[in-house]
C-alpha cells in the first residue's frame, strides 16, 4: 500500500488533497482502510461546522472497530460526500478517489505543508 505522492497525510492517517485555494479534501488511507476492515457506518459533520486540528470531527465504524476521525487543519467543513453516508464501503473500495469524507476551507494554508508528505506516511506505516 503506498501514498500517492501528491497529497498530504497525518498521523493519525489521513490524507488531505488541495483543491481550489484555501479548499483542502480529506480522507482516510489505504492504509487505514485496510485495518479496519469493511467500513460500515461514517458519521460525519454537517457544511459550516468548525474543525480544530487534531481534534475529532467524526467516526469510522467498521466491522472490527470504531475509529474516531481527526481534523488535519484548522477551518471550517465546506462539503461532505453524502454518497459514504449511503455506501460507505466507497472508502474500502476507492479511498483516495470515490470515498472521500470532507472539504475543508483551511485557516492557515500553510498547515497542509507541515503535514507528512508521502515519503514520511510510507515510512510512519512500514514499521
Amino acid at each position: 500500500m503506498s501514498a500517492p505522492e501528491e497529497l498530504r497525510y497525518t498521523e493519525e492517517h489521513e490524507w488531505v488533497a488541495t483543491r481550489d485555494g484555501d479548499v483542502v479534501r480529506v480522507g482516510i488511507t489505504d492504509y487505514a482502510q485496510d485495518q479496519l476492515g469493511d467500513v460500515v457506518f461514517v458519521d460525519l459533520p454537517e457544511a459550516g461546522k468548525a474543525v480544530t486540528a487534531g481534534e475529532p470531527f467524526g467516526e469510522v465504524e467498521s466491522t472490527k472497530s470504531v475509529s474516531e476521525l481527526f481534523a488535519p487543519v484548522d477551518g471550517e467543513v465546506v462539503a461532505v460526500n453524502d454518497a459514504v453516508g449511503d455506501s460507505p464501503e466507497l472508502i474500502n473500495s476507492d479511498p483516495y478517489g470515490e470515498g472521500w469524507l470532507v472539504e475543508i476551507r483551511v485557516s492557515d494554508a500553510d498547515a497542509v505543508a507541515g503535514l507528512l508528505d508521502a515519503d514520511a506516511y510510507n515510512r510512519l506505516t512500514a514499521g
